[in-house]
């Protein structure tokens, strides 16, 4: 797995790094020794899948504050996403897209 770091600290982007054959592809798209590496917490308590039928539908702005933050892991695999974070902690203002 390939983190690259954010603008946003504790932010990453993860690519899966790709081993390809004739068959076509196999890569790693969780490790938990790879994210607690990154300081991200690994305990998963929950997993959900969503399929947007119309194109520009935004779906949920998640507030989180301690004691319930979460790691969150938001994976496109058709089509593609635009996914925005906004950093609302105390220190300077940051939004970071792709």
């Amino acid at each position: 797995m390939k983190f690259i770091e954010t603008k946003l600290k504790g932010a990453f982007v993860v690519e899966i790094e790709k081993t390809e054959d004739s068959w076509g592809f196999f890569g790693r798209a969780w490790c938990k020794n790879e994210f607690e590496q990154k300081g991200l917490k690994t305990n998963i308590c929950q997993i959900n899948t969503s399929k947007t039928l119309k194109r520009g539908t935004i779906r949920g702005l998640h507030y989180q504050v301690e004691p319930h933050l979460e790691t969150k892991l938001v994976r496109c695999i058709r089509g593609s996403i635009y996914d925005v974070i906004v950093d609302l902690r105390p220190s300077p203002l940051l939004i970071c897209s792709g």
